[in-house]
């Protein structure tokens, strides 16, 4: 008979799982504002702007409309062939409306791409930094992740030497992402050009090119992996409208590949959540054929903050720079702070031993939320996204400095 602690027990499956960092800063944020703490928060990768007034309106529109039945699993064909549009007009590529598919943001198109791809025992490469979940859906698929470090020096990009060195006869993927989070950094064509010679020589590995950053970009330039014909049936484009049209809880993302990645995504999708919301498809649809003005103005407004935030943190003792070149995130390495004391709220002296030690710190001390950069396998880095106000992001940068000037 099953014992009843072992009835109550999750899958291992979950039980291996790490629950998401930045959902749970942001959660510890917001208790304690419900405390009545001033705590502000740069935790999270949202735009703090508004959805633009023509995109709700469509949503309105579709709901007046009866946009309320089932959808197509792999969404609106309008939709989708807004997408194809948007992909030849913007990038110069050609996908065809049947290449495309939509789920329920860019993080459920990208696990669907990881599920339909790799196979346990594959290995999938993860340039690190990183985003936080690219690993937890490697092991989902009971795949492995082969983290390659790229540090400070080389301003957190892979190089071609690195790549190549990583992949082995198990090698089924990698991920790329640029604009990239949790570093801001950007590839450049030369850069990318660098890393498409390694890869069209394995033609058996794919690569997921995580380009949800692509409008918020500071160099003028954003070079898909996907513009490399000898590469294009290796690619999967995942990308949605969450950060370039201010859209996060809209959940909306996509991905463009080859039509047996395609079908696969959207056989697994069918099984488990179906269609995506039919409103919030009709709105994005009305994101990528409508007015882009909205996104250049909101572009113009986080370069402006990144030009704020980078002065400051420059001014911070212990911290280590590099210049985003695009999304919405400082990424400074604080390893000199390591070792540094500070008497706590109970006259008890602490050390900050790492990362994490100076998130929970500048988070009691400073009331200031940011993510530590073990999140994203840089141990020695700390997360701010400057997605606030610049009223907010001097009083909150005003707040580390002195949090810091206290260490000893």
């Amino acid at each position: 008979m099953q014992k009843i602690s072992d009835m109550n027990t999750p899958s291992l499956r979950i039980r291996q799982m790490s629950a998401s960092p930045t959902l749970a800063m942001a959660a510890r944020a917001a208790e304690m504002k419900a405390q009545g703490i001033d705590v502000i928060s740069l935790s999270l990768g949202e735009p703090d702007f508004n959805t633009p007034d023509h995109i709700k309106e469509a949503a309105k529109q579709a709901i007046d409309q009866n946009f309320s039945k089932y959808g197509p699993v792999p969404g609106y064909p309008s939709l989708r062939k807004a997408i194809s549009e948007k992909l030849k007009k913007e990038n110069g590529l050609d996908y065809k409306p049947e290449q495309i598919m939509v789920s329920t943001g860019g993080k459920q198109a990208l696990c669907n791409a990881v599920l339909a791809i790799l196979n346990a025992g594959d290995e999938c490469i993860l340039p690190t930094p990183c985003w936080v979940s690219y690993g937890e859906m490697i092991k989902l698929a009971e795949a492995t992740a082969v983290m390659v470090e790229c540090g400070i020096e080389n301003d957190f990009k892979l190089t071609a030497s690195q790549l190549e060195a990583a992949i082995t006869d198990k090698t089924r993927a990698i991920i790329l992402c640029s604009p990239s989070n949790p570093t801001g950094s950007v590839y450049t064509r030369e850069e990318m050009d660098s890393l498409a010679a390694v890869l069209k020589n394995y033609p058996n590995v794919m690569i997921i090119a995580d380009e949800i950053y692509e409008h918020i970009n500071y160099v003028g330039e954003h070079v898909s992996i996907a513009h490399y014909p000898e590469l294009r049936e290796q690619v999967v484009i995942v990308n949605g409208v969450s950060k370039a049209y201010a859209m996060t809880g809209w959940r909306i993302g996509w991905i463009a590949a080859e039509e047996w990645v395609v079908k696969a995504c959207n056989k697994l999708q069918g099984q488990y959540t179906s269609c995506t919301c039919t409103i919030a498809m009709k709105a994005a649809e009305a994101a990528y054929t409508g007015p882009q003005q909205c996104i250049e103005d909101m572009r113009q407004a986080f370069e402006r903050r990144r030009d704020l935030v980078v002065k400051m943190a420059k001014e911070i003792p212990g911290f280590e720079i590099t210049i985003p070149q695009g999304a919405f995130y400082l990424f400074p390495k604080i390893s000199k702070l390591f070792g540094k004391h500070y008497t706590d709220e109970n006259g008890q002296e602490q050390t900050i031993s790492d990362s994490n030690d100076f998130a929970m710190y500048l988070l009691q001390e400073a009331h200031v939320a940011a993510v530590a950069g073990s999140a994203f396998f840089a141990p020695d880095c700390i997360r701010f996204s400057y997605a606030s106000s610049e009223e907010t992001l001097i009083e909150a940068f005003n707040r580390i400095r002195k949090a810091v000037e206290k260490l000893h």
